[in-house]
């Protein structure tokens, strides 16, 4: 098992409890992003570049992940996809994205992606805040303790 990190928009706070994470529980943990990453030495880290463009990091992810992965994305569409090849999806939010709530989650985003286009502002997301940290370092912790049970 690997965690995968859509590292271009992933908030340093919780590449920093990725990191932490990775080098206690020895566990393979790469940034994937179009723009070079700072990485701390670790056998356990480590940064994949890839070209400029729309979704190539995202397609690079799926590609790569494998079942039982942990994809760490708040990019529904990419969490979707992992999914489907059996991989697991954690937002930097601490929402664990299953197979019984994503499609509910892609269409909350394509119903608001449809208003944004017609004209309404619905503004962007919150601030991450400490809250926030906290259950993403909780469901990374759970879900880091059950898959070094099996």
């Amino acid at each position: 098992m690997q965690i995968w990190i859509d590292a271009d928009a992933c908030p340093v706070v919780i590449k920093e409890i990725l990191f932490r994470a990775a080098k206690r529980t020895s566990t393979l943990t790469t940034l994937v992003a179009n723009q070079a990453m700072n990485t701390p030495p670790s056998p356990f880290i480590k940064s994949m570049r890839v070209a400029q463009g729309f979704d190539v990091a995202d397609n690079e992810i799926v590609r790569l992940c494998e079942e039982g992965d942990l994809v760490i994305t708040s990019d529904i569409p990419l969490a979707s996809d992992a999914i489907d090849k059996g991989a697991f999806a954690l937002s930097p939010r601490g929402e664990f994205f299953s197979k019984e709530n994503i499609r509910e989650r892609l269409n909350i985003r394509d119903f608001l992606d449809t208003m944004r286009s017609s004209g309404i502002q619905s503004g962007g997301p919150a601030a991450l805040n400490q809250s926030d940290r906290q259950a993403f370092a909780n469901q990374l912790d759970r879900f880091l303790a059950q898959a070094n049970q099996t």
